[in-house]
């Protein structure tokens, strides 16, 4: 076996996406090791996930580190020290400045509840709902400065159906996520992931 591609995982909330990363990992159908995960919330659920699992952890609250900067600086030599090669966005609500982005340039994934570049910002679901759309979905893209906006990766459409409430959408669309982002995470630890001078990602096969 080759080796372990290494990732930390950023968290704010009940650490769902976590779960199904670690799910891949452990029934051996993703050749990855969370090499520690970081939470803007001490009382995150995520947390208690992370250290059932022996997965080191570690907490910045937000009211101790109001600052952006100094967090982002915590956070990227906290990462670099347990030796993260890729960073995991799952469900962070605290935006990323270059203090990480530029530790880790094309190597930050985040992942967005909606097809991008529609429905951008922290209520997509809520608002391609309202919109009335028939299809909306995921996207795993690698984040940069700019909020929602950088290379896509990979999109998995979700059908809105005539009688979805915006519960029942929410939760097929976290399916959804469950399923591509270790998905995604495979083809990076076997190599497949390039980014082309158009700043357009390829999947090798």
């Amino acid at each position: 076996m080759t080796d372990r591609l290494k990732i930390g995982v950023l968290l704010s909330g009940s650490g769902t996406n976590l779960a199904a990363i670690i799910d891949a990992i452990e029934e051996g159908s993703l050749n990855a090791e969370i090499v520690e995960v970081i939470s803007s919330r001490p009382e995150a659920y995520g947390l208690v996930r992370a250290k059932e699992h022996g997965i080191p952890t570690c907490s910045l609250n937000k009211d101790i580190y109001a600052d952006p900067a100094t967090a982002n600086e915590i956070i990227a030599a906290e990462l670099k020290r347990a030796g993260a090669e890729y960073v995991v966005m799952a469900g962070y609500m605290r935006k990323l400045t270059e203090e990480v982005l530029l530790a880790y340039p094309d190597k930050v994934l985040n992942l967005h509840p909606a097809l991008l570049p529609s429905f951008k910002g922290a209520h997509a679901i809520e608002d391609a709902f309202n919109a009335g759309v028939k299809v909306t979905g995921i996207t795993v893209h690698f984040a940069n400065a700019e909020y929602d906006k950088g290379p896509i990766i990979a999109q998995r459409a979700v059908a809105v159906r005539e009688d979805d409430t915006l519960e029942t959408l929410e939760a097929r669309i976290h399916e959804a996520e469950h399923e591509l982002y270790p998905e995604v995470l495979r083809w990076l630890a076997a190599g497949r992931v390039s980014i082309t001078e158009e700043r357009k990602v390829r999947i090798s096969e």
